[in-house]
């Protein structure tokens, strides 16, 4: 996988992930929200206890329960690939959280990868499929 596909659509996607890494810094659920389908899927298998979340009510939940104890959230997200296939595109991402420890204040450094399937419905790309896969942490 590389940079395929048109470039309004590499562009236009590239802005979906910056928005992306904006509402997760800003803690803003709707924001954050609205980048999804309705029918997505946010799969999070090395954090069993999520499960795979179905729907976009149900993953802005989620979130927001997983990012109420993160204070001072650093988060950084980066595309290793993005690639366009008409109004479908796949893309690698790459994220990097540092966040305060509720339990005791130490910095917590997560780095991760994004899978994800995203869909362009009418004119605008949404996450459609957003799979997680923790690379590190300390």
């Amino acid at each position: 996988m590389a940079f395929t596909g048109p470039i309004e659509d590499r562009l236009a996607i590239r802005e979906l992930i910056d928005a992306y890494a904006d509402a997760t810094m800003l803690r803003d659920p709707e924001a954050w929200g609205d980048l999804w389908a309705e029918d997505a899927v946010w799969e999070m298998p090395d954090f069993p206890q999520y499960g795979d979340t179905v729907g976009r009510e149900a993953i802005v939940a989620l979130w927001v329960r997983a990012v109420a104890d993160h204070r001072d959230l650093v988060y950084v997200a980066t595309p290793g690939a993005i690639e366009v296939d008409g109004d479908r595109a796949t893309v690698r991402l790459y994220t990097s959280e540092v966040y305060a420890s509720p339990h005791d204040g130490r910095a917590i450094r997560r780095r991760g990868r994004y899978d994800d399937e995203l869909v362009k419905r009418d004119g605008r790309w949404y996450i459609a499929r957003h799979r997680f896969q923790m690379l590190h942490e300390e």
